[in-house]
């Protein structure tokens, strides 16, 4: 009799347990992976509270006038699994085979890459192109992919940009947060010839790695088990699991050469992720870190030395 009353306790407890975990997961998908014009738990984050100057640069900085005035040619991408992707091109006022690809961070839109997509084409003279990722701005998706099913969406709309400007064109990928752990995953594919080399600022290790850490810092959540079970309902309804989703493995096999940026103040993705994707990188690559710059804020807390390194770095590998 106590044995079968065990059992019904232990059964009881594991159901109650599994119906948590399943709630849970569930809860946490929607909170981080399914589309949603705004997402309520990043509304008040310390961690990504920014300084005066960054968010005069972000909401009132030239570059947005600038970004207004430019007539932009919309483009048309469908995606391996039949999304309509939007991106936007604009091309350099003087002849060029330099162009440079911009990919933009979670819930933005790939205008706003128009902060960094000024100097390319001002001062450097790049054509320019920014696209909207999967389930951003005028795209499609009902979720956001953190980077892994938008790497491929990024080499198909490098195929499609070398195709229109010809075969010697030289590309650069020059990523934000997201979009850095975009162009980093993509690195580790069979990436096109004329990528010449890759900008990763602000970027995570692996989905997984970086929602730990979240978890802990935002919840005081431990990532095992509803980690784990999120990442199987993001299997079911996005394609892919957050382990799979690693910008770390991927460099591990790059060949391009990669710039990577991160700001040592950075507490929403640790600046410790960008080192440790510096010190696995199989291909050339240099690391720039900010004294003081919050995550995202290194091209504004110290313009000089991120254009500095910029500068260098492309004049290394883009001819």
């Amino acid at each position: 009799m106590k044995k079968k009353k065990w059992l019904k306790l232990v059964t009881l407890s594991v159901m109650t347990l599994l119906i948590i975990d399943v709630g849970a997961s569930l809860f946490f998908y929607n909170l981080a992976i399914k589309r949603e014009e705004t997402k309520d738990f990043l509304q008040g984050n310390k961690d990504l509270e920014v300084s005066a100057e960054a968010m005069a640069e972000f909401t009132r900085g030239d570059w947005r006038d600038w970004v207004n005035e430019q007539a932009f040619e919309t483009m048309t991408l469908e995606s391996f699994d039949g999304l309509d992707l939007r991106g936007y091109f604009s091309r350099a006022d003087e002849p060029t085979d330099k162009v440079v690809i911009l990919s933009h961070g979670y819930l933005g839109h790939g205008k706003q890459m128009g902060l960094y997509g000024k100097y390319y084409y001002e001062t450097l003279g790049y054509h320019i192109f920014m696209a909207d990722a999967r389930g951003h701005g005028d795209s499609e998706g009902d979720y956001y992919g953190f980077g892994w099913h938008d790497r491929l969406d990024l080499i198909a709309w490098t195929n499609q940009l070398v195709e229109r400007l010809g075969p010697n064109t030289e590309v650069v990928w020059h990523g934000l947060s997201m979009g850095a752990a975009t162009v980093l995953m993509a690195s580790g594919e069979d990436v096109p010839d004329q990528v010449k080399a890759i900008v990763a600022d602000s970027p995570y290790e692996s989905v997984y790695d970086l929602f730990a850490y979240q978890m802990k810092r935002m919840f005081h959540l431990p990532a095992f088990p509803i980690l784990d079970s999120t990442s199987f309902v993001a299997k079911a309804r996005a394609g892919y699991t957050f382990k799979e989703a690693s910008a770390l493995e991927q460099v591990e096999k790059a060949d391009v050469p990669i710039l990577y940026i991160a700001g040592n103040a950075d507490t929403f993705v640790p600046t410790d992720m960008a080192q440790n994707l510096y010190n696995h990188t199989k291909s050339e690559a240099d690391i720039l870190t900010v004294d003081g710059a919050n995550h995202g804020e290194s091209f504004i807390i110290d313009r000089d030395a991120y254009l500095e390194r910029l500068n260098g770095f492309l004049a290394q590998y883009v001819q």
